[in-house]
């Protein structure tokens, strides 16, 4: 009898690959959130490697450059061509108008130069470095000549002669880790009173809805408000900024909760979840291992569409001077400058932070659109 063929099985077709593996190639395919995961990718970076990247340290400033412009890079001067790029050194005055202006000191140059050696430091606070990513030489001053500055302003500098990419640096490590840690209370405040409602029922479920629509009753910013108004004024930026993140998560952990709790009540009638109480499993290692895992979708989507909102309703309290203070730097209170429409429309730069914001938020929103079409059940049947 002629032999069968030998029908062989490719472990990369869909038919044989896990749902999460399926996720993330649906997740490939859509463009806009392979962009905004780069984009995420980058930022994250920022936070990261903040004391490398940034020139300077974020309070280091130097009053004589006030609303300093973006500094411009040149490869030419009266001396001649260079290859290398460099700036002449600047140093402030007031003009016979009461106007702060600049001058260069055309006879020098202070060339651009990576990996440049810098005070030492350490990156996050755990490991000592003593370099930065990018800087200018430093020039020896001749006599009289001490008023002048070698500066880099990537983005230029604000009211106090601060480097304004240096403070955006270091202000991500706030206003891009906020977003998870409150994000995170959530979950971890929603996936417990959602999982419990929905799961017993009864007087619990009742006792717990209403309060959930307590909380959704009143209004989120002024009730942000409030709270914020029920802390010190004198306290440092670290314990403002878990201030912020418990007040921002207080807020919004209801709505989540109903979710879960809905999701749940379709969940506990399945045959798995009977099973599981028949072989006698206790209620809490139902809802850990059975219930609450079939969220885990609708989870990771929701975590990433909401990470925006606060990273806005940090900014928000931040721009109104109720959130971080400075001089510690976040986008939100670096804006502030920008609330002066003279200042804004000479020194159009102070808007650097709000592009940032932008950036991060559509980037967020352009990844939860696309894991929220790669995870729907729908799509992974197909």
């Amino acid at each position: 009898m002629p032999e069968k063929p030998e029908v062989t099985v490719d472990s990369a077709t869909p038919r044989n690959m896990g749902p999460w593996r399926l996720a993330w190639r649906a997740f490939r395919k859509r463009r806009p959130a392979v962009i905004g995961l780069w984009a995420l990718a980058v930022l994250y970076l920022l936070v990261l490697m903040a004391d490398v990247i940034a020139p300077y340290h974020f309070d280091d400033q130097v009053r004589d450059l006030q609303w300093a412009p973006p500094t411009r890079l040149r490869f030419s001067d009266q001396r001649g061509f260079s290859w290398r790029p460099f700036v002449h050194p600047t140093r402030g005055y007031i003009d016979e108008n009461f106007q702060l202006r600049q001058t260069e000191d055309t006879s020098r140059r202070a060339y651009l130069r990576f990996l440049v050696p810098a005070e030492p430091h350490s990156i996050l606070g755990l490991i000592p470095v003593r370099f930065r990513l990018f800087g200018l030489d430093r020039i020896n001053d001749p006599a009289g000549a001490t008023a002048y500055h070698a500066r880099f302003y990537l983005l230029g500098a604000d009211n106090a002669g601060r480097d304004i990419f240096s403070r955006i640096c270091y202000g991500s490590r706030i206003s891009m880790t906020i977003g998870l840690c409150g994000t995170g209370i959530v979950m971890l405040i929603g996936l417990a009173v959602g999982g419990i409602s929905g799961y017993f029922g009864g007087w619990t479920d009742n006792l717990l809805q209403r309060l959930c629509e307590m909380i959704m009753l009143l209004p989120g910013f002024y009730l942000l408000l409030m709270l914020r108004f029920m802390f010190p004024a004198n306290m440092s930026s670290v314990t403002v900024y878990f201030a912020v993140v418990l007040i921002l998560a207080l807020v919004g952990w209801a709505g989540f909760a109903r979710v879960i709790r809905g999701m749940v009540l379709s969940i506990r009638g399945t045959d798995y979840v009977l099973a599981a109480r028949a072989l006698g499993l206790g209620h809490s290692r139902i809802i850990a291992r059975h219930v609450l895992p079939n969220t885990a979708g609708y989870v990771i989507v929701s975590a990433t569409l909401s990470i925006p909102g606060y990273i806005l309703g940090e900014s928000a309290l931040s721009l109104l001077g109720l959130g971080i203070m400075e001089p510690t730097p976040s986008w939100g209170n670096m804006l502030q400058k920008a609330m002066d429409i003279v200042q804004l429309q000479q020194h159009p730069w102070v808007l650097w932070p709000g592009l940032f914001i932008f950036l991060a938020v559509m980037a967020f929103n352009m990844v939860g659109d696309g894991l929220r079409d790669a995870l729907d059940p729908q799509r992974l049947r197909t």
